[in-house]
């Protein structure tokens, strides 16, 4: 099946935040290297944190933390280490992140398309919420999940799921776009069409390697690709 073909029918998105809309490793950057001072520890790079993002906040702080302690050690420094993690990325959250290219194009060209509009990320929500305002993004939707919203987070399902629910659609017609095999893995799962960026994260892993139904160089791209197979939402 083409990828044009199983966009056929689509009337809603749900599209990542870390990676797809915004390049938001910058902001790890310094809050990781701040929560390292804190600790003693010496500063890492940023192509290092790069190929950690994308699982989580805890994911993140335990892989930061095992690449100076084993298992024991990571455990007994993850509860400090977190918080001064969370203080850090609070009080800069959105001050280094960039947008990519046609991000804010793409997201008027997907409502002029009559496309409904969901943000889904693995960041925690009181991350993400601040994020998106900060970067006048928040206005184009209409449900955001945050990794800690919802029991589970993206590779599972449930947070594609929940939104189809909420939409009141099935999953056939909401499209997840995403940089990483996370958002390609939950819309399969899901039963949701899935494009990626060829640009972000994806744990230091080639876009190409992912199960996706298309390689999209922005968001506009999609938004183009998505109308012109469903001329009736236009």
């Amino acid at each position: 099946m083409t990828a044009a073909s199983v966009l056929r029918g689509v009337r809603a998105a749900i599209i990542d935040l870390d990676g797809t809309m915004l390049d938001t490793v910058p902001d790890f950057h310094v809050a990781i290297n701040r929560m390292r001072a804190d600790l003693d520890l010496a500063p890492i790079s940023a192509e290092r944190i790069q190929i950690m993002v994308g699982k989580g906040s805890e994911n993140l702080i335990r892989s930061v933390l095992a690449l100076d302690h084993e298992a024991d050690g990571v455990e007994r420094h993850f509860p400090a280490a977190m918080d001064a993690y969370q203080r850090h990325y609070l009080a800069i959250n959105g001050n280094h992140s960039t947008l990519y290219p046609d991000v804010m194009a793409g997201l008027q060209a997907f409502k002029d398309a009559g496309l409904r509009l969901a943000c889904v990320t693995n960041k925690p929500i009181a991350f993400a919420r601040p994020l998106l305002a900060q970067k006048e993004l928040d206005g184009y939707f209409e449900i955001v999940y945050g990794g800690d919203s919802l029991p589970k987070k993206k590779p599972d399902p449930l947070p594609l799921l929940q939104v189809c629910r909420d939409f009141g659609l099935e999953p056939a017609q909401v499209v997840a776009i995403g940089d990483s095999s996370n958002d390609a893995e939950a819309a399969r799962a899901a039963g949701c069409p899935v494009l990626t960026v060829p640009y972000g994260y994806n744990h230091g892993e080639c876009i190409h390697k992912i199960n996706s139904d298309g390689i999209v160089a922005s968001l506009l791209q999609a938004a183009q690709l998505i109308s012109l197979q469903n001329p009736i939402a236009n």
